[in-house]
């Protein structure tokens, strides 16, 4: 059987359960359908319009969607809607993805050190980590974002760096259950350095909680940034981002309500998807979800 079993050609990674569990997931389906479609539009759309995002017509002020050629209507400054949309969407979906790269990066090597090498190093890390969580990070965020240059490089730096210790918790533990696995004695036996054990042999092992983790963490991402430009302290125009986007609406809500409809609904669509395919991945690479 052993025999067999050593000339059988190896598994596709789309071949296997967790694929197949994923694509049985209707919810994340729809998210990935909608963050493709998203990110297609944000990318080729812009190139596809009449207008730019920065094409001011005073004469068409307040137009209501589907006014001519302004499919979504136009801002106070007679701005196309949709370019501008658009263009918020790349800058918000950029930041959001940036910023979950950069948080799932600090988070994972913080919780790998910590939980495989324990002791005095291991807590001192989660005593860090402990101290982050118990200060409410929006509140971090906007100081943080009050005090530097807004950009949105700065940004997506301080949303990384206020939201990677959920990641640290999910790895550290994940880590430490791993460690005295029978891989990693055995890894340990022959002599492999400390630093090959903990990224080569464990991480790989541990990167199903660390991927749900990430795909969480760009919704969050784009929430954040578009809570802190709401507030002004973010993306700054003429640089347009839904959050922003959010900031100019509010004194038109009730003569231009599309003004902020329509940005809200974009950030509840993509969050709303992301949580969707974190929600899939999550039911995926869970091992107890295997039936042999």
């Amino acid at each position: 059987m052993t025999a067999i079993a050593a000339h059988l050609p190896p598994t596709r990674w789309w071949h296997s359960r967790a694929v197949y569990r994923f694509m049985r997931h209707h919810l994340a389906l729809v998210g990935v359908t909608m963050i493709t479609l998203l990110v297609l539009a944000c990318t080729i759309g812009p190139y596809a319009l009449p207008y730019d995002s920065l094409h001011i017509d005073l004469r068409a002020r307040f137009a209501p969607p589907l006014s001519g050629h302004h499919y979504f209507g136009t801002d106070p400054l007679g701005r196309d809607l949709a370019a501008r949309l658009l263009m918020a969407g790349r800058v918000s979906l950029l930041v959001g993805f940036s910023a979950m790269l950069l948080s799932t990066l600090i988070g994972t090597l913080v919780g790998v050190t910590a939980g495989y090498r324990g002791g005095w190093i291991g807590a001192a890390l989660m005593r860090v980590v402990d101290g982050f969580l118990s200060y409410p990070s929006i509140f971090l965020v906007l100081a943080l974002a009050a005090t530097l240059r807004p950009s949105p490089v700065m940004i997506t730096v301080i949303i990384a760096v206020t939201s990677w210790m959920e990641t640290a918790r999910i790895v550290e533990a994940e880590v430490r259950s791993l460690r005295e696995r029978e891989f990693v004695q055995a890894a340990r036996m022959v002599g492999l350095s400390r630093r090959h054990i903990m990224f080569r042999e464990i991480l790989p092992n541990a990167m199903g909680p660390i991927i749900v983790a990430a795909s969480l963490a760009v919704a969050r991402a784009i929430l954040l940034e578009a809570y802190i430009s709401f507030l002004g302290y973010g993306i700054q125009p003429p640089l347009p981002s839904w959050g922003n986007m959010l900031n100019g609406a509010q004194q038109y809500l009730a003569s231009a309500p599309w003004l902020a409809i329509i940005p809200g609904a974009a950030i509840t669509i993509a969050v709303t998807s992301f949580n969707f395919i974190g929600d899939g991945l999550r039911d995926a690479l869970d091992v107890r979800n295997d039936h042999f």
